[in-house]
């Protein structure tokens, strides 16, 4: 009997309806092909992307310039990694699922590799933590509609130490055929200026390879997933760059509290 995790945030996070999603996906293509001018970004060749976890109507933008770059990359296993937002637990859950829920139809969960991490790394499986977990969901169906073909790997962690990730990203992209996804938001209801403020941190971290202003300044609810990769790019020499930055007061108007999202690409 195969075990399916459900799209517990379809019609919530995003649209349950794939022609909905299409139209969104589309439009944003527009919007990046009409605006972006260097046209080579599109081609750079993606080891991991960030990419944020809201509602697409706020953070679908950003993301999307992501897993656009991630889909050309056309990599054959992708490692999504979220932080746990409705269970608390120790470590990392790893998603033993043999296929995910999406508008799109099913992905294929790979668990003859995840078999082959947990030989090498110490994961736990909670289920709770995983159906209703939206840090990691929301990225199901950009992958499944750029790479309807690939086999992800799900982990959800909590209290953990950046460098845990770090030392599973680094076995991961050993092997060229894979990808990482790295799930996280930035500041959280702050006024909009202040927002700049904290997130410019983060971006600066990113760009910049500088874990220790990631841990002591970035205020993101994936930090840990985020100090970890720009460890794992800092150690194999990789390139990072921030694709797209912006708030939830830049869609909605409301500037008084808003939430901050990015996106980058290692390559």
């Amino acid at each position: 009997m195969e075990l399916i995790r459900p799209a517990g945030n379809a019609g919530k996070f995003y649209p349950d309806d794939p022609e909905l999603i299409t139209k969104m996906i589309v439009k944003w293509n527009v919007i990046l092909d009409e605006n972006v001018t260097d046209k080579t970004i599109f081609k750079l060749p993606s080891k991991a992307v960030i990419s944020p976890h809201a509602g697409y109507v706020y953070s679908g933008f950003t993301a999307n310039f992501a897993h656009r770059i991630l889909g050309m990359h056309n990599p054959k296993r992708i490692v999504i990694v979220g932080p746990s937002h409705h269970v608390f637990i120790r470590g990392i859950s790893a998603g033993y699922f043999d296929a995910y829920e999406t508008p799109f139809g099913l992905l294929n969960g790979d668990t003859a590799y995840l078999r082959e991490l947990s030989e090498n790394f110490n994961f736990t499986f909670d289920e709770r933590a995983h159906n209703l977990e939206h840090s990691t969901e929301t990225q199901f169906p950009f992958i499944k509609y750029y790479n309807p073909s690939v086999k992800i790997v799900e982990l959800i962690y909590g209290e953990t130490d950046y460098l845990d990730l770090a030392d599973i990203f680094e076995f991961v992209l050993r092997d060229q055929d894979n990808a990482v996804v790295v799930s996280t938001d930035l500041s959280h209801y702050h006024p909009q200026e202040i927002a700049y403020e904290k997130d410019n941190n983060c971006l600066v971290a990113f760009e910049y390879k500088n874990i220790e202003l990631c841990l002591d300044k970035c205020e993101a609810c994936g930090k840990i997933g985020l100090a970890g990769i720009i460890k794992t790019a800092k150690d194999r020499y990789l390139n990072t760059k921030v694709l797209d930055y912006r708030t939830s007061g830049d869609i909605t108007g409301d500037k008084s509290a808003v939430v901050g999202y990015m996106s980058g690409l290692v390559y």
